[in-house]
Order: structure tokens, then C-alpha cells, then sequence
């Protein structure tokens, strides 16, 4: 079985790929290959600025600026261009880690070769068309059979009749919001569901290799910890799904659908999508871990054993007197040297998930969601409770 040298031979993992990427790169908006951001710009900018003439032309501007219309805002100024930022940030670490893994030998040389064949299995079906099409397939037909529920609509007169000759009938503002905003923001986000499972299939996969984890490895994570790296920059895509989802209950708290208290599920239940999308992939590796550190733990022990039996003996012993002058001894070093390592070992992780990784998440899952409590304290009470405070009065 042939080896690959340095990763030389691999093929760097991508997610990037698929028709719309395709079509970002002959329009020019996909710089470097993998800078995408202006292409997620084109897509939310452009259908956002048809709705707004669409909704001034129709008479609906003072209901487009208004609390009950956030949503749409959100999803097409916010969320679509941060998919596009998580993309062009996160798909060169995917890269790195492949390279990292093989350079350390987390990947033996004579398992490459399997390695580099997911590599391929990822690569044929990042680029495939009938997946995005399927997607697309299926938000179409969402979009003409279930009930118009935007306020354009509610707002025209409309109860959002479920076929397309009332969604039709109801406003040019209304169809463009429900079958090309909305169409293009599912699109997405299914799309990007798509490439999370691609990368989960990988990392299952590689978890099933028989990977070579170092106990003592200084990233505490057996050389699996650049993993945290690569998911702290989920980020931006965590913030888009907090942002449109903290819009949509906004949207609801206005129009007196719920009241703030009824957020709390809401609320809850985006955390838990949030934790489950980013941290769950990562739960694939902690079998290998925690037999790892257990193993390390056991080693590491009967090494201490020696050591320190063979130590005393040579300068504690009865009788002894070494050759060597005990100041500036190596004993002594390695004897500390030694407990550091046991002391890594022990606090090997079994997940590579730091405290910092799900701090840095869990402020980009939680800001967005942060605004609506403005709904409950007003900026007003807030600021007169604060200097209630600070003066006492």
C-alpha cells in the first residue's frame, strides 16, 4: 500500500462547490476561489432591494420599516450574507486540519491513502448539481402549497391563501417575499445543512481510521485539537441562525401573536439546534479519546513507577552516595519533566471542545437573541433602573 509523504499527495478538503458556486465564479463574485462574501452580499442585497421598491410602489412602506417586517430584513441583510462569511472564513481551516492530521502522523502514513479517498468521496459530492437541485425542488413546492403567512400579505386583506393564484392576488410584495426571499433563504440554509452533514460524514469517517493520539499532546485533545479552531469559526453561521430566529420571534411578539414569556421555548430551542449542529460532530471522537487518556493514565503510571523507584533508590537509598554532585543534577529535571507529562495526561480531554470554544459560540448564539428583550424592558425603564442604581435615588 503506497503512502502519501507530508500530505503532499492529499487533496485538500473542501466544501465549496455545487452549480451556485459555480455560477459565483463565472459572474466574477467568488474571489480566490474561496472568497465568497461578495457573492452573499449580490444574494441578499438584490431581492431585498426589489422588495422595498415593490413594497413603496404598493403602498407598503410605513408596514416594510416596521417591527412586524423584521424578519425579512434579517434574513436578507443578516443571515444570507453570513452564510457567505462562515463559508469563506471556515473552508480553509477544513484544509489545514487534513494537513495537520497527516503531518503529525494523527493519520499513520500506511492509512493516507484510505483518508485520501474520503477526501475524494467529499470532493464528488460537494460538486454535485442534484443535491442543490433537490433543495430547490423541494422549497418550490413549499413555497406554492403551504399558507402565505408575511405581513404583506396579512396586511393586503389576505388570510394566505395556500394556492399561488391567491398569493398572486394578494401583492406583487407579497409573492416577491414568499416565492423568491423566502425561496432564496431556505435555498441557503438547506444548502449549508447539506455541507454540515458532508462534514460530519468525513469526521465519522476518520474517527473509524485508527488514528494515532498522543496522551501527552499539549493541546490537551490527543492531536485532535485544532478541531476546536475550525468550529469556532461556525460563528458567523450560528449568529445568521440566532439572528433570523430572534427576528421571527420579534416579528411574533409584534404583531401580539405571543407574548415575551412565550419566547423562552423559542428561545431554548434555538440553543439546542445551535449546540447539536456545532458541537454534536464533534462527540464522534471522544470513544478514541477517552481510551486514549485511559491508556496514557496507564502507562504514564508504570513509567512514574520506575522512575521514581529508581530514583530514590540512586539518592535516597541506604547508603548511597552517586557519583554525579546533586546540584545541577538531570535527575531531578526528569523527575519534574516526568509529572508534567502525568499531569497532561490526566487532564486530557475526552471531547475536543474547550471552555473557550463554547464560550466564543455561545456568545455568537446568544447576542442576537439579546434584543428581544427590549420587549419587556424598554430602553426608557432600563436606562431609569440603571441610574436607579448608580445614584441610589
Amino acid at each position: 500500500m503506497r503512502t502519501v509523504e507530508s500530505g503532499a499527495g492529499l487533496t485538500d478538503l473542501s466544501l465549496l462547490g455545487g452549480p451556485l458556486h459555480r455560477l459565483g465564479c463565472r459572474l466574477g463574485l467568488v474571489r480566490a476561489g474561496t472568497d465568497t462574501i461578495a457573492l452573499g452580499l449580490v444574494l441578499g442585497i438584490l431581492p431585498w432591494t426589489v422588495l422595498v421598491a415593490l413594497a413603496l410602489v404598493e403602498g407598503f412602506g410605513r408596514v416594510l420599516f416596521s417591527m412586524e417586517a423584521v424578519g425579512g430584513h434579517v434574513r436578507l441583510l443578516v443571515a444570507v450574507p453570513l452564510f457567505f462569511v462562515c463559508e469563506t472564513l471556515i473552508d480553509p481551516q477544513f484544509g489545514a486540519f487534513v494537513r495537520g492530521i497527516v503531518r503529525s502522523q494523527v493519520v499513520p502514513p500506511t492509512l493516507q491513502p484510505a483518508l485520501e479517498s474520503e477526501i475524494a468521496r467529499i470532493a464528488r459530492w460537494k460538486d454535485a448539481w442534484l443535491p442543490e437541485a433537490c433543495f430547490l425542488l423541494l422549497i418550490v413546492l413549499l413555497a406554492w402549497s403551504a399558507p402565505n403567512q408575511n405581513v404583506f400579505a396579512q396586511l393586503s386583506g389576505s388570510s394566505g391563501a395556500a394556492n399561488p393564484s391567491g398569493v398572486s392576488e394578494t401583492s406583487w410584495t407579497s409573492a416577491w417575499y414568499w416565492m423568491v426571499c423566502m425561496t432564496l433563504f431556505r435555498f441557503l440554509l438547506l444548502r449549508w445543512l447539506w455541507r454540515l452533514a458532508l462534514w460530519c460524514f468525513f469526521l465519522w469517517r476518520v474517527s473509524r481510521l485508527d488514528l494515532r493520539l498522543v496522551p501527552t499532546h499539549p493541546d490537551r485533545a490527543g492531536g485532535l485539537g485544532y478541531l476546536e479552531f475550525v468550529h469556532t469559526k461556525f460563528a458567523a453561521l450560528i449568529l445568521a441562525i440566532s439572528a433570523a430566529g430572534s427576528a421571527s420571534l420579534a416579528q411574533e411578539i409584534a404583531r401580539g401573536r405571543i407574548t415575551f414569556d412565550a419566547t423562552y421555548p423559542g428561545i431554548g430551542l434555538v440553543l439546542v439546534v445551535d449546540a447539536v449542529l456545532f458541537l454534536g460532530p464533534l462527540f464522534v471522537f471522544s470513544g478514541k479519546l477517552r481510551k486514549c487518556r485511559v491508556k496514557g493514565i496507564r502507562d504514564y503510571s508504570v513509567l512514574g513507577e520506575r522512575y521514581v523507584n529508581e530514583f530514590e533508590r540512586k539518592w535516597l537509598g541506604t547508603g548511597a552516595q552517586p557519583a554525579e554532585p546533586l546540584l545541577g543534577t538531570a535527575d531531578i529535571q526528569s523527575l519534574a519533566d516526568l509529572s508534567t507529562a502525568v499531569d497532561i495526561v490526566r487532564d486530557m480531554r475526552t471531547l475536543p471542545i474547550s471552555s473557550n470554544m463554547l464560550i466564543y459560540l455561545g456568545v455568537a448564539a446568544l447576542l442576537p437573541l439579546l434584543p428581544l428583550a427590549l420587549f419587556k424592558y424598554p430602553v426608557a425603564a432600563l436606562l431609569a433602573k440603571f441610574v436607579e442604581l448608580v445614584t441610589g435615588v
